[in-house]
């Protein structure tokens, strides 16, 4: 799965906020935010092609956490960028 092209990750305030690049991309009803550990995980596979271990080991590496939480953790995550329409 890869990060579809038009959205970028910024720090606003002190909040992590995704911002969208392109009018297809634009939806004005809601801002996205990410928690700190999903914008460490956007960071990590944002550009490239990844799978859900690319996204484990990116919390594990930062995280004092164990693989079934991390893969529990990211299998939410993906089902919410999917259902926003973050994901090709």
């Amino acid at each position: 799965m890869k990060i579809k092209d038009g959205f970028e990750l910024r720090n606003i305030c002190g909040e992590n906020i995704i911002v969208s690049h392109g009018i297809e991309n634009i939806d004005f009803v809601k801002v996205i935010s990410l928690n700190e550990s999903a914008a460490v995980v956007w960071n990590n596979v944002m550009g490239k092609e990844f799978t859900i271990d690319d996204m484990v080991s990116a919390l594990m590496s930062e995280y004092d956490v164990d693989a079934e939480t991390a893969k529990a953790d990211c299998q939410t995550l993906i089902d919410d960028w999917k259902r926003i329409g973050f994901l090709a």
